[in-house]
């Protein structure tokens, strides 16, 4: 008798893990398997250290969860889009803002002139993400401000 080899994706696991842990009554809050350090932390199985990514404009929520938004005037092509997303799930797994300094490709600042107090990390070499940064109690928090177009 021959037994069937069922494949399993690293997806159905991860299912199956967090619905065996929902039956025994922990809670579990996440969005959309956004960042596996931070998966690992919802589930309980990891303490978390990374920083906490906040949006101030909605766009910029819809973007990242959903990959798209309803607002019209916020509209971008979708590899501007993935981009976005990597560059944001990168903020979110660092401790602290001077790590950003070993992604190279990110040219982390802090901006200057009539934009003093915000810094930035390039998406690609036309948009940037504007992020004030503030310590609170040992955890980071990085409020995303706009994803702005650097030659306008």
């Amino acid at each position: 008798m021959v037994r069937k080899i069922q494949r399993r994706s690293v997806l159905n696991i991860i299912l199956e893990n967090l619905l065996h842990l929902a039956h025994n009554r922990i809670e579990i809050i996440f969005a959309f398997f956004a960042n596996f350090e931070k998966k690992l932390y919802l589930c309980g199985l990891k303490s978390y250290q990374g920083m906490e990514v906040k949006f101030e404009k909605e766009y910029l929520r819809e973007l990242f969860y959903y990959g798209e938004t309803k607002d019209k005037q916020h509209r971008y092509q979708p590899h501007i889009v993935r981009r976005y997303v990597r560059v944001v799930n990168i903020l979110d797994s660092v401790e602290k803002v001077i790590d950003l300094y070993r992604y190279r490709a990110l040219h982390y600042e802090k901006l200057v002139g009539d934009k003093a107090g915000l810094e930035s990390v390039r998406v690609n070499d036309q948009y940037r993400i504007e992020f004030k940064s503030s310590a609170n109690d040992g955890i980071t928090i990085c409020n995303i401000i706009e994803l702005s177009n650097h030659y306008k």
